[in-house]
């Protein structure tokens, strides 16, 4: 039996397990995923362990993702975004670290028939979750505004996204009206009904990413879609990052709808 598993604290929120186990159940593979909670101070030695007990591959969540890239292999766009959240010990030598959090975000868009190149897009937030949306945003070929309530925060990141811009919040509204594609990458709407975006800026010709999840409808998401925007909730980046990292663990076509399916029932 193979083992996957996911590296956090806490971990006792994660959907990951139903998941991937639905997947495995779905192509008949014997694996399971299973969850670990090491102390903050021993992530190092938490990586070397699995990869002594023969653990397949893990995924990386919060504190760790920053701090993993110490301790494997990244590839180069784990090391542009400067984050670790899917790790394969199936090579030789060190164990390979990857970022699917980018490709959670190219293919949520692709699933709903999105183009991005020859975009405007807007990204709302500067921290983790807005540094992979934005270098993949870039990558496709769109022109990016980063957005953020501390502009210097946006500045920061905008100076490693080829060709980005940034600014604060006060002028999101004129930004928005005039784009193509919004992205939120901030937790505003999580649990709360608030939108990080003036509902007056949003137009039938936007595509509109929320990475919230809990709820899967938010203020933003309404909000847009009553306009007649395309709307993508953040269940789909949860399920298409978790969807990467199946492939590449595996090496097989991830089974999605089964995927989505047992995400779904648990949200």
């Amino acid at each position: 039996m193979q083992v996957f598993g996911l590296l956090g604290n806490p971990v006792g929120h994660s959907l990951s397990p139903p998941m991937h186990e639905a997947g495995y159940d779905e192509l008949g593979i014997d694996a399971r995923y299973v969850t670990f909670e090491p102390d903050p101070d021993d992530l190092g030695a938490a990586i070397e362990g699995a990869a002594a007990l023969g653990i397949a591959g893990l995924n990386v969540t919060i504190p760790f993702k920053e701090d993993a890239l110490a301790h494997v292999e990244t590839d180069e766009m784990a090391a542009r975004i400067g984050a670790v959240n899917t790790i394969d010990f199936g090579g030789e030598g060190s164990p390979a670290g990857y970022n699917t959090d980018a490709a959670g975000v190219r293919r949520s868009f692709a699933h709903h028939d999105v183009t991005l190149a020859g975009t405007d897009a807007v990204v709302v937030g500067a921290g983790g979750a807005a540094r992979a949306v934005a270098f993949v945003l870039a990558d496709a070929g769109a022109s990016v505004h980063v957005a953020n309530r501390t502009v210097s925060r946006a500045e920061a990141l905008a100076a490693d996204v080829d060709g980005a811009t940034a600014g604060g919040l006060d002028a999101l509204e004129r930004r928005v009206s005039n784009a193509d594609v919004l992205v939120n990458a901030t937790s505003v709407g999580m649990e709360e009904d608030r939108s990080p975006v003036p509902a007056d800026a949003l137009h039938a010709d936007l595509a509109v990413l929320d990475a919230v999840y809990r709820p899967l409808d938010t203020r933003l998401l309404r909000d847009a879609r009553e306009v007649g925007a395309t709307t993508i909730d953040g269940a789909w980046m949860l399920l298409y990052q978790g969807v990467e990292a199946f492939e590449r663990w595996t090496g097989r076509g991830a089974p999605v709808d089964a995927m989505n399916a047992a995400l779904r029932d648990r949200l």
